[in-house]
This record gives structure tokens, C-alpha cells and sequence, in this order.
């Protein structure tokens, strides 16, 4: 079952009625962790008693494939549901999974599948999405909309009053990593105890600026063929410790805007009209710089780089070279 957009939130929510194996997967590892947990919740009362749930790694599977199997029938030695959830799960568990699916899945069990950015053509998601009692569900990386929802839900249910501007700002700032916007956020809350209102220069306080002006600078830069103030960039950015992942989110994040608009043209739309169905706004000092980089580069010149981020992000978390290294390397090639 291949979950849209629409259905996730619902998804999240309530137990599953017919799907005995779930995939999380996505580049925001994020917001992987955070649903996947959510969900184990809804299957078992406490996901960590170790009777009814079982945790392991794909390597685990990988080096077993029989083990799958085997786990998903294993009874709860306490009774009730069993819980079989994998963490950085590969294509190296589809076939054990195939089978498994084939074979007839046992209905008191869940196995759920926590993996990274995983493409259409990838075989575990390929299984999870044409199977009945599979589903998989996306995690892509969100944008001011979607962090600013959570922003004013987190204030909220924490009893506090944040103004609009203050919720842009932060918005923009911690867009595209789940992770880092729950540390985020709750450091506001600590911050604004007593407050009667967060304002913009609170949330600032609270932050502090987080790079968010240079890592604009580096990712219109980048798409806008400027080598050197790439370079300065990333130095700032490094120098100030921001987190590579977050260079990288903030590049996806960028890429995938600039596709958005670069589709609807392709698809008869009017360049302005295109810009504008952008949401939030672009801010109207970048306003021309996204125009001209969106008419720079093709559809297929940008849905390559999108793979290409996802791949050096993977790579960062695999390979004994330098995370700056690989960055610095990769930018300047889409830059030149």
C-alpha cells in the first residue's frame, strides 16, 4: 500500500487494521524516528518491554534472512501483540519480506521498517507499496508550512502565545529536520516560562541566528553557478559547528522548491504564476535569484541532484572521509 500525503496524519494515528508490515522512510531521519515511534505505540503499550517487542538492525536480517520470519511468528511470551521493529532497514530484507508477505503474515504481529531515502526503483519500498498488508510511508523533508503547523501546535499545548513572525522565523530556520526542530522547540519552552507572548526577538534569543542567513547564501550559490561564495559559505557554516545534515536538508529543501516551480512551468504554467504558488512566499529579496536559477536548470538536471543529495547524505554516514570534504566537493560540482 503506498501512502499519499494526505493519509499519513490519519495513518499515524490509529492502529492499523490490515497492515502487518510498515516502512518509515525518508531523508529526514528525523521524522522517520518520530513516526516509526508513534506507530509502535499504537501496536504495543510499551515499546520497551522486551516480552513483545524485538529491536534489531537490517544488518541483523541481512546476515539471517530466515530470522524475519522466524521473529513475526514468535509468540509474545507475556501474550498479545508482538512488535518486530528494524532500524536502518535495506533492500536486502525484500526478499525475506516478499516471502514472508507471500506466505502468509501472522495477524498478531507488526514488523515495522525504519530506512532511509529509498527511490521508486529501490526493493523494499517497491515490496512495501505493492503489497496488501504492507504500507509504506514516506518522510520527506518538510517545509516552513508544515514546521510552522508544529510550531503553533507545540506553543499551544504547552499553554503559550507566539506571534506570526516569530513562527516564520522559526519555521525557516529549522525547517527540513524533525530532529533538530524538536530540540528546537523545546529550548523555546524553557525560554518563554512567564512570557505572556514569544515575539520575534525572543525566538531569535532562543535560537540564536542558527545560520539561516548563510545557509541561504550557500544554497543560492550553489544553484546559482557562484564557486567561491559557495566556498565562503560553507566555511562560515562549518566554522559556526552547524550540523552537515542540516547543510544538507537546507539544500533538498532548496533543489526540491526549485523543481516544484520548474515542473509547473514545464507543464504550461507562466513563470510568475508558477513562483507564486509557492507556500510560504518566497521572500521578495530572493524573489529574482529563484526566477532566474528555476529557468537555469532543467526538470532532469534537478531531479539528478535530488538523488545525488540524497546519495551524499548517505555517503556522510558510511564513508571514513571528511563530511566537509565530500560537501565541498559535491557543491562545487553543481556549481560549476
Amino acid at each position: 500500500m503506498k501512502l499519499g500525503f494526505k493519509d499519513i496524519a490519519q495513518f499515524t494515528k490509529t492502529r492499523p487494521k490490515d497492515a502487518r508490515v510498515i516502512l518509515v522512510y525518508g531523508p529526514d531521519t528525523g521524522l522517520v524516528s518520530e513516526r516509526a515511534a508513534a506507530l509502535a505505540k499504537l501496536w504495543v503499550p510499551d515499546i520497551h518491554d522486551p516480552f513483545s517487542v524485538m529491536t534489531m538492525t537490517g544488518g541483523v536480517i541481512d546476515d539471517d534472512p530466515a530470522r524475519l520470519s522466524d521473529e513475526a511468528n514468535a509468540g509474545s511470551l507475556m501474550g498479545g501483540d508482538r512488535l518486530i521493529w528494524i532500524k536502518d532497514a535495506g533492500n536486502g530484507i525484500a526478499p525475506p519480506l516478499k516471502t514472508y508477505l507471500k506466505d502468509g503474515v501472522n495477524p498478531n504481529a507488526l514488523i515495522l521498517l525504519e530506512a532511509g531515502n529509498l527511490s521508486p526503483k529501490d526493493a523494499l519500498r517497491k515490496v512495501c507499496e505493492d503489497a496488501p498488508l504492507a504500507a509504506a510511508l514516506p518522510c520527506y523533508v518538510e517545509d516552513e508550512r508544515d514546521i510552522g503547523a508544529l510550531i503553533k501546535s507545540e506553543m499551544a499545548e504547552a499553554g503559550l502565545n507566539i506571534t506570526p513572525d516569530a513562527v516564520y522565523y522559526l519555521a525557516s530556520a529549522i525547517k527540513g529536520d524533525r530532529a533538530r526542530a524538536r530540540m528546537e522547540l523545546e529550548k523555546l519552552r524553557l525560554y518563554a516560562r512567564g512570557l505572556p507572548q514569544i515575539t520575534l526577538e525572543d525566538a531569535k534569543q532562543s535560537t540564536g541566528d542558527m545560520g539561516t542567513a548563510s545557509l541561504d547564501d550557500l544554497v543560492y550559490a550553489m544553484t546559482g553557478g557562484n564557486r567561491q561564495k559557495c566556498l565562503e559559505s560553507l566555511a562560515r557554516l562549518l566554522a559556526e559547528d552547524m550540523d552537515p545534515i542540516k547543510i544538507l536538508r537546507s539544500m533538498q529543501y532548496h533543489v526540491n522548491k526549485l523543481l516544484q516551480v520548474r515542473a509547473q512551468i514545464d507543464e504550461g504554467t507562466p513563470p510568475d504564476l508558477a513562483l507564486k504558488s509557492l507556500q510560504p512566499p518566497l521572500f521578495f529579496k530572493q524573489a529574482d535569484a529563484f526566477k532566474a536559477q528555476v529557468m537555469r536548470w532543467s526538470n532532469a538536471d534537478l531531479r539528478r541532484i535530488m538523488l545525488q543529495l540524497g546519495d551524499l547524505e548517505a555517503r556522510t554516514k558510511q564513508t571514513g572521509a571528511k563530511v566537509e570534504t565530500l560537501m565541498a566537493q559535491f557543491i562545487l560540482k553543481v556549481a560549476a
